[in-house]
C-alpha cells in the first residue's frame, strides 16, 4: 500500500485496461487514453499497436481521428483463460 491507502499495484495489465477503455469510448485520442490508464501517450500508442498486430483491435480512419473496434469473438490472450473470449472479458468488467 502507497501512504495515501491505495495500491500499489493494479490486477489488470495495461493491455487491458486499454481495452476495456477503448471498450468504453471507441473514439478516444491516445493522449486520453494514456490520462485513463495512467501511462504515457507513447506507451498507449505502443499497446493500441500491440493489440492491432495480434488481431483484437481494428482501427478505422474517420476525418482526422481513429475510431476502434474489438474484435470480441477472440480468445483471452491468457493460457488461464484462453477458453474465454475478450467480448466475456470486457462485458464483465464493464458492468456498474
Amino acid at each position: 500500500m502507497s501512504p495515501d491507502g491505495t495500491s500499489t499495484w493494479s490486477f489488470l495489465t495495461n493491455h487491458a485496461r486499454v481495452l476495456v477503455c477503448i471498450a468504453q469510448d471507441p473514439g478516444i485520442r491516445l493522449r486520453e487514453l494514456g490520462e485513463r490508464v495512467g501511462i504515457t501517450e507513447r506507451a498507449a500508442h505502443r499497446i493500441v499497436g500491440d493489440l492491432a498486430a495480434a488481431g483484437y483491435l481494428v482501427r478505422e480512419r474517420r476525418g482526422r481521428r481513429n475510431h476502434y473496434m474489438i474484435e470480441t469473438d477472440l480468445p483471452v490472450p491468457d493460457p488461464l483463460a484462453r477458453a474465454r473470449k475478450i467480448g466475456d472479458l470486457l462485458e464483465l468488467l464493464s458492468r456498474p
